[in-house]
């Protein structure tokens, strides 16, 4: 007779940094927790993190954030698909009334569709308070689908995930659209400091992420995405603070932009898919309970501002990962070296 009984899956983990972090969601220093088998990750972020503190802290600013969940319909031709979509547009505010009965929280705040057919496929986005809100998404678009499908009997239902949400696949819909938290973090580095602490220059970064993140990706067929190793730090910052660490396959999908300034280094991330939540599932395992505590993402703030503090600190531990490897990868042999140092 098998054991169902729920067992632990130990991942090793370290608290890297601090690394200061300055705008209107995080001002001050903080220490980052990651999860990951790759253990050379940890000094790698360490550098990164040392360096962004040295050079005045990471500047991270939210562009942006909603949760989407796309449903799918049916009608007798495209025509009744139109006017039904036509017709959803002018009730918002009666849409969102529905949404109120399956949270307090869930408000929707836009909607997209695309028509195939006699196929409707709607986008309905959302805010969802401190919660990543895969589920508080999932009940309210159901809530919505019974809603639509009795006010347009015209309409049938045909599932409620259409996979124009997108949820946990790569796709240009999230980057375009958004889904999570978009969230920019930005860096000025000195030239000295650039030399010193990372070995190389700012020319040698900016050439660097042209032809390895920008061209390489683009040769690759890559979608909205032009990093280096953005999955390393997401999976091991999620595993640490109780994410769902699938949504690293949208999450991973961000850019990487760094220029020359007055003889200076302009190092920045791009991610506009961050999904990430302080409750929830996976939220009440101690460790888990810990770390974000120790983030500062436990303080009694106004609905979403917790979720928002978390998704910055999340961005900065990208940037300190990001810059680091890249800083390595301009020194031949250097990358090799440390992981044969650090793994074997």
């Amino acid at each position: 007779m098998s054991d169902n009984k729920i067992q632990q899956a130990p991942v090793p983990m370290r608290l890297v940094g601090p690394v200061t972090i300055i705008g209107d969601v995080v001002n001050d220093s903080v220490m980052l927790p990651l999860a990951t088998y790759e253990t050379p990750l940890w000094p790698s972020v360490g550098r990164g993190a040392r360096v962004a503190s040295v050079a005045g802290g990471i500047r991270a600013t939210v562009i942006d954030e909603r949760m989407t969940r796309s449903i799918l319909l049916e009608a007798g031709d495209a025509s009744k698909a139109l006017a039904a979509w036509h017709s959803l547009q002018g009730r918002k505010d009666e849409m969102n009334m529905v949404v109120r009965e399956s949270s307090r929280y869930a408000r929707l705040i836009d909607m997209h569709s695309q028509i195939v057919g006699n196929l409707l496929y709607i986008r309905l986005e959302y805010l969802t308070g401190d919660a990543s809100g895969h589920n508080m998404v999932t009940l309210a678009s159901e809530k919505l689908q019974d809603w639509i499908l009795g006010e347009y009997p015209e309409l049938r239902y045909c599932s409620i995930s259409a996979n124009y949400c997108t949820d946990k696949k790569a796709t240009a819909i999230n980057g375009i659209l958004g889904r999570g938290k978009n969230v920019v973090a930005e860096l000025l580095i000195p030239r000295d400091l650039c030399e010193r602490r990372l070995k190389t220059t700012p020319e040698k970064i900016v050439d660097l992420n042209i032809k390895k993140n920008l061209l390489g990706t683009m040769l690759a067929g890559g979608i909205r995405s032009a990093n280096a190793h953005f999955a390393n730090m997401l999976l091991a910052f999620y595993l640490a603070t109780g994410q769902d660490a699938a949504n690293i396959v949208e999450g991973s999908q961000g850019i990487v932009h760094a220029e020359v300034r007055e003889g200076d280094l302009y190092f920045s991330v791009n991610l506009p898919n961050l999904i990430v939540g302080t409750v929830g599932n996976g939220k009440g395992l101690d460790f888990v309970e810990r770390n974000l505590e120790l983030l500062g993402c436990r303080e009694n703030r106004e609905p979403g501002a917790n979720a928002r503090r978390l998704a910055v600190i999340c961005a900065a531990a990208v940037l300190c990962g990001e810059l680091s490897l890249l800083a390595a990868q301009t020194n031949p042999g250097e990358l090799m070296a440390s992981h044969l140092k650090l793994e074997r």
